[in-house]
């Protein structure tokens, strides 16, 4: 069995991957040295079931992420002031931590794949060799409407580090941005299993999907026309809804959306909801019309 502190795991640079912490090192362990390296905290104890799965699992992910972070484990009943603190109320639980504080996080058993990605979400917060940097610049190509650019720069950053979420995500919205939907959903479809989960491609795949509807989407007058003779008409409303986001009406086609769903929120197997999902989650977070669509949606769903 291993003594607390002794390493399990080390880099070529002889830093330990896996280390165990006490409450006299963990601001050492964890806190200090997360100003460096992005820290995953895993609250364990000898006698919790799931502990003894989910421990290996995130032991295997960090060491296959190749010293792009670290991760220290804590046993809880011999250092019940650190849960304390923390609020650790159940276990397993994980805490990402970086630049001297905790930045995500989960608890209770959970899929590797979801292991997998939060281990390479962490990872993506250290030191990259300036791919980083390389990103914003092709997101600013990108913004700026220089899409071969900006594909050649995302192309540039995968050939550097094959499993870069940022990149992927970009390389499939340049090329969205380039009318190419083909290329774009064999990117997409190419990406590693292990990043498949990652925001960056999520919303790239809605963005995607948002794309290929627009390709088929009808005249917004046209459209409109129907609406207003018949409101009660469901899918010239949906239709309108598609039409417009096609145009660039984000907003409106949300609105017509929200009433479709106050109207018939089960029509055609609450085809409102989905599209609304997917175009929320074809936004930035912080997108105010995602912020206050997905409020107004959840006011509608808890009524």
């Amino acid at each position: 069995m291993l003594e607390l502190g002794q390493t399990t795991t080390e880099n070529p640079d002889d830093v330990a991957l896996i280390s165990d912490s006490t409450e006299a090192t963990f601001m050492q362990d964890v806190i200090e040295a997360s100003k460096e390296t992005p820290i995953i905290v895993d609250f364990w104890a000898p006698w919790c079931g799931p502990c003894k799965t989910l421990g290996p699992q995130l032991e295997q992910a960090v060491t296959e992420a190749g010293g792009k972070v670290r991760m220290v484990k804590v046993n809880v009943d011999e250092n019940p002031n650190i849960s304390t603190q923390l609020r650790i109320q159940s276990i397993p639980t994980v805490y990402g931590f970086f630049d001297g504080k905790p930045v995500d996080g989960f608890q209770g058993a959970v899929q590797g794949s979801e292991i997998t990605a939060f281990v390479a979400k962490m990872a993506e917060l250290g030191p990259d060799g300036g791919l980083a940097e390389a990103v914003e610049a092709a997101e600013a190509m990108l913004a700026e409407g220089a899409a071969v650019d900006a594909a050649e720069t995302f192309a540039a950053i995968l050939e550097e580090e094959p499993d870069n979420a940022a990149a992927y995500g970009g390389m499939i919205r340049a090329h969205l941005a380039l009318d190419d939907l083909d290329q774009a959903e064999a990117i997409l479809n190419g990406a590693p299993a292990e990043i498949s989960s990652a925001p960056e491609l999520e919303l790239a795949h809605a963005q995607l999907e948002l794309a290929k509807q627009a390709a088929d989407a009808g005249p917004v007058a046209e459209l409109r026309s129907a609406v207003e003779a018949d409101p009660a008409d469901n899918q010239a409303r949906f239709d309108l809804a598609l039409a417009l986001h096609a145009n660039g009406d984000v907003q409106d086609a949300v609105d017509e959306l929200l009433e479709l769903f106050r109207r018939d929120r089960e029509w055609d197997d609450g085809a409102a909801k989905s599209q609304l999902f997917t175009i929320f989650d074809a936004l930035q977070a912080q997108d105010p019309i995602a912020l206050n669509g997905r409020r107004k949606l959840s006011s509608m769903i808890f009524v």
